[in-house]
């Protein structure tokens, strides 16, 4: 891809939800820069989609980010097909019900546990040993501004994506010396196909908090995980960057 000077050419990837939104975004991104991506999601024909539109060497997955052995033997799938695995971005994720706290029952509080937050753990544990046998790797992992701020109605959401930095920045520490790099994205409201069935009141009440009055692009969150997923990216990690439109202030 033109003008993409974090050359991947050589490097495996493994995206999760990659079927649309941002993770095909960040898919498509990795692929333009030379690596071999693995793409994972539930949706088994929209990765297919993606990976043959992709061509090359792009692959396509199934699996429960929230099922550890699913995520152990798409990771192994990953490294029988290339023999390596460089990069991780763990982006599958979901928002669960809008409603207040006192509205949210048990079950509403585990499934995006097990997704927003154990899909990213289990990725986790699956992906690094294979990086620390050859002294090599990158995680990023997609959190949200409201890991940070906190939406109302989307309390377990909020809470996931805070933990979600938090791991990240434990685990880059734990892996800090053995060239291994693990850091975060905090995105604020995304336009994705989920935003077109919005009126355009809900929209603008999304975007008020953002200073640059928009919403942001996938393909720009895709940039900001480029950057993150390259061999340029080497004295940075456990670190959360905001892709905001300057809404985030700390």
């Amino acid at each position: 891809m033109s003008g993409q000077s974090f050359d991947l050419a050589g490097q495996t990837a493994i995206v999760t939800g990659a079927a649309t939104g941002i993770g095909e975004a960040i898919a498509r991104r990795l692929a333009g820069a030379g690596a071999v991506v693995g793409l994972v999601d539930l949706d088994l024909d929209g990765v297919r989609r993606v990976a043959s539109e992709l061509g090359g060497a792009a692959f396509a997955i199934q699996a429960d980010v929230a099922d550890p052995a699913a995520v152990g033997r798409a990771v192994e799938e990953a490294v029988n097909r290339t023999g390596r695995l460089d990069i991780v971005v763990n982006n599958a994720g979901i928002a669960g019900k809008a409603a207040p706290l006192w509205e949210q029952v048990d079950a509403d509080w585990q499934r995006i546990i097990a997704v927003n937050l154990m899909g990213v753990v289990n990725f986790c544990r699956a992906a690094v040993p294979h990086m620390r046998s050859r002294g090599y790797g990158r995680i990023v992992n997609v959190a949200s501004i409201a890991g940070k701020e906190g939406n109302p109605g989307m309390a377990p959401y909020s809470a996931t994506k805070a933990a979600v930095i938090a791991l990240t920045k434990s685990l880059g520490k734990e892996l800090a010396t053995e060239g291994i790099c693990v850091n975060a994205i905090a995105p604020a409201v995304v336009h994705t196909r989920i935003l077109d069935q919005l009126t355009p009141a809900q929209v603008g009440y999304m975007t008020e908090k953002i200073p640059m009055r928009r919403t942001g692009k996938p393909e720009e969150i895709a940039a900001v995980v480029h950057f993150l997923c390259s061999p340029d990216c080497s004295f940075v990690t456990g670190q959360c960057y905001d892709a905001s439109g300057g809404r985030a202030t700390y």
